[in-house]
């Protein structure tokens, strides 16, 4: 029988609350019935699952996108009865077709399987309640609508991972079904390599650090992330983090990802007292650190106005090529808002150290 798939994120999410993420969503999951004959695993699912086909299906199962009793195997494994199979995929289950836009996207590579693109500030990245037209995948659509990246009737450009609206930088698109898969597994599985820049108000008293801290929906707030430390709630996380720069209130930290968890940088900053210069939604769109009054609470001011949103940037990506397994790095430099105001915070920091 086939069970439905896994509740997805529902209609009081806003378009960039599921940022940062790259959990895997369960798509369907099936179980074999009593009187089950023992079958191939990949024959077995062809018989199953609608509009698939068999090099899909073996595609899945080789990027550990398939188990069986919540464990990978192999194509030819047999299945049996009662076995339940479960197949994960990037994105939440969905429906409805993105409509193609066309639009400037500032692509830094692409071949035949996978490009990367150089998000802007403000760019929501997902089509979502309130936000159908103008994302990263409307435009996504537009560019790749040659492509066979159709799924039901459905145009899917192949997302990976995501950031939020107003985080800026490097994502990973997957161009085929195979390469999506692939790079889903290597973000599930924490092999990608990705570094952050983040301005943090405070000073930090080490060079170094780790922020440990399951991650999951406020109870008070649901469009916001909280941290619980016993793990009684949320999902595992894990956040390096190191200074770069100390500007006296501010500092400039690399951050890098071990998990990615929705807003994770953003709220583990803020649990251990730094939260992100400028984030108002995790309370540093305030002054967090000296007088709110007088010229510095003026000079603040103009930062704010500089960057009037989190300064969150995802400076670099590195992974495993889905076709060739040649190891990849690409960086993005900061933006002109980031760079601004870092300029402001060192002339501050000049005449006042």
């Amino acid at each position: 029988m086939l069970l439905p798939p896994a509740a997805s994120p529902g209609p009081d999410l806003e378009p960039d609350d599921a940022g940062e993420g790259d959990e895997l969503y369960e798509h369907h999951r099936i179980v074999a019935d009593r009187g089950q004959e023992l079958l191939r695993l990949d024959k077995f699912l062809l018989n199953r699952l609608a509009n698939a086909s068999r090099t899909k299906i073996q595609d899945a199962i080789r990027a550990e996108a398939v188990q069986v009793n919540g464990r990978i195997t192999k194509p030819n494994y047999r299945v049996r009865p009662a076995d339940i199979i479960t197949i994960t995929l990037p994105e939440p289950p969905r429906t409805g077709k993105v409509v193609p836009q066309e639009m400037a996207l500032d692509i830094r590579y692409e071949d035949a399987d996978l490009l990367i693109i150089n998000k802007p500030a403000g760019m929501v990245v997902h089509p979502a309640y309130g936000n159908w037209e103008g994302t990263l995948v409307n435009g996504l659509a537009y560019h790749l609508e040659s492509l066979p990246t159709g799924r039901n009737g459905e145009i899917r450009p192949g997302l990976v991972h995501r950031i939020d609206k107003d985080t800026s930088g490097l994502l990973v698109i997957g161009k085929t079904e195979w390469a999506m898969t692939h790079l889903s597994q290597q973000f599930f599985h924490h092999t990608i390599e990705r570094s952050y820049r983040a301005l943090a108000w405070g000073k930090f008293e080490e060079d170094a650090g780790t922020v440990q801290g399951h991650i999951g929906r406020s109870l008070r707030d649901r469009k916001v992330q909280a941290v619980y430390p016993g793990g009684d709630q949320g999902k595992h996380a894990v956040t390096h983090y190191r200074v770069l720069q100390r500007f006296g209130p501010v500092t400039l930290l690399e951050c890098r990802l071990e998990t990615g968890r929705t807003h994770q940088i953003r709220a583990h900053m803020q649990h251990i007292g730094h939260p992100l210069f400028s984030d108002a939604t995790y309370g540093g769109d305030r002054i967090r650190v000296g007088p709110a009054s007088g010229a510095y609470k003026a000079f603040v001011e103009q930062c704010f106005t500089l960057m009037p949103r989190q300064a969150l940037h995802a400076r670099s990506l590195g992974f495993v090529h889905p076709s060739t397994g040649e190891r990849l790095y690409f960086e993005a430099e900061l933006p002109d808002d980031f760079t601004a105001v870092l300029e402001k915070w060192e002339a501050w920091a000049a005449t006042h150290s």
